[in-house]
């Protein structure tokens, strides 16, 4: 997967925990398209209305913490959010995240050289570009990239079983 694109900068702190994400009360919501209005609301409450397909989200350190929510990342995922780029990521989160398709990037310096609303540039397996530097970053095995370009774990598993 040697991708590069560019993307307009949502920034959040530190410990964004999946209780911020989706709200405990709109898990009983029918769809994630019911719950997705409500995504970040205990912080920013006008956020998932601003968000376009395409934007990332930078984040601080331990983003994602908290309940196993598997809703958590499907609403990242279903906002349109392409990727979420933080310091570091709660474990359970981030396999969740993976096994619903969404691209996570792990970066200890991006959160703090980028403002909200600016872009950056991201090319997978190398590189973060903003403000004129770049911020190396590590691949991911290919086992996630297959997961990631999939669409989910199901949807890798179908395919590569010929189901799809």
């Amino acid at each position: 997967m040697n991708e590069t694109f560019t993307a307009r900068v949502w920034l959040l702190g530190d410990d964004i925990d999946t209780d911020i994400i989706i709200p405990t009360e709109y898990l009983a919501l029918k769809t994630v398209e019911d719950m997705k209005p409500y995504a970040f609301s205990p912080l920013r409450p006008e956020l998932a209305g601003q968000i376009r397909p395409g934007d990332v989200i930078v984040a601080g350190k331990n983003f994602g913490c908290g309940s196993s929510r598997e809703q958590a990342p499907e609403i990242i995922k279903a906002l349109g959010v392409r990727c979420v780029i933080a310091k570091s990521f709660a474990r359970i989160f981030f396999r969740n995240a993976i096994n619903n398709g969404l691209l996570l990037i792990e970066n200890p310096d991006l959160h703090d050289a980028v403002e909200e609303g600016q872009e950056v540039q991201v090319e997978l397996g190398r590189c973060l570009r903003a403000n004129g530097k770049e911020f190396p970053i590590a691949s991911l095995p290919e086992n996630l990239l297959e997961i990631i370009e999939a669409g989910g774990l199901v949807k890798a598993m179908r395919r590569r079983n010929g189901l799809e």
